[in-house]
């Protein structure tokens, strides 16, 4: 009796990781690719490829209804695929060469680690791999949550990529910062020297000797359920940004969404319109 249970438990541990498995490799198949010939009157055309980078778990949902949202009112295309493994092994589908206002989906096969500092080595040898095999030299992007920590990591601390590639537009929704505060923190600009968080004050001493270009835009957008907090991120997390940059000659922009969680920060139609605004509305370049 003892060993059939057992064999029932293996047999039904074993569909689950089967399901597990199935789950995760629908969630990470890659948004379809989309075709956009004819631009909107009020869309600047470009060549400039843009990143989406996901957060802490993201996957090809995270950024699914903005590919759509961006072909369906003729902003932009999605053209391109990354995928890239905790081992470094990085897979591309599709091209960015020739096409006006390219997008490339960036997805981790695995990003359910405790940290982050593991997506920001995959982060840094995508970035390099678009700059050496595919000639890719500027780059807007656009990061949720922990890919834009994972941004901010990659870029800061590597002089290679600041020589290599070149920086536009970075929007940012729902990035932490620094960890340090909690939601009912008031930012001040004197609030970094209380800073215990070894990740941001490593940043802090990175970005003393780092290039940011003067044309650059920095945009930090928060949302909002209650005070302080999207309900994941506290504010002041994101707003820490300020003081990191402060001596940096970078545009910096900075909004607070009210009534906007930090999975709306990517979903919600009027934001996703405004980020397309950002990134390809004509007098904004």
């Amino acid at each position: 009796m003892q060993r059939q249970w057992l064999k029932m438990a293996r047999q039904v541990g074993i569909s689950i990781l089967v399901i597990a498995l199935a789950v995760q490799a629908y969630l990470l198949r890659g948004s379809q690719f989309t075709n956009v010939t004819t631009f909107a009157p009020t869309v600047q055309t470009t060549k400039v490829p843009t990143l989406l980078i996901p957060g802490w778990g993201g996957n090809t949902w995270t950024y699914q209804r903005f590919i759509d949202y961006a072909a369906r009112h003729h902003y932009a295309q999605h053209t391109m695929t990354i995928w890239v493994a905790p081992s470094g092994k990085v897979t591309v589908k599709g091209h960015v060469q020739g096409v006006k206002n390219p997008l490339i989906q960036l997805l981790y096969t695995w990003n359910y680690t405790p940290t982050y500092q593991g997506q920001v080595k995959q982060l840094t040898r995508v970035l390099l791999l678009l700059a050496r095999d595919y000639q890719v030299h500027d780059l807007n992007v656009v990061a949720h949550s922990y890919g834009g920590t994972e941004w901010l990591h990659a870029y800061i601390a590597n002089p290679q990529l600041q020589r290599q590639l070149n920086f536009h537009r970075v929007i940012l929704l729902g990035v932490p910062t620094d960890e340090s505060f909690g939601a009912k923190t008031k930012y001040t600009q004197t609030l970094f020297k209380r800073s215990v968080d070894p990740e941001f004050l490593k940043l802090t001493h990175q970005i003393q000797t780092a290039h940011l270009g003067s044309d650059d835009h920095l945009y930090n957008w928060m949302g909002q359920t209650q005070p302080g907090t999207d309900g994941e991120v506290p504010i002041v997390q994101s707003e820490m940004l300020r003081s990191l940059i402060k001596n940096k000659h970078v545009h910096y922009h900075q909004r607070i969404f009210p009534a906007t969680n930090h999975l709306q920060l990517h979903q919600k139609p009027t934001i996703l319109r405004q980020i397309c605004q950002v990134l390809w509305g004509k007098g904004n370049s």
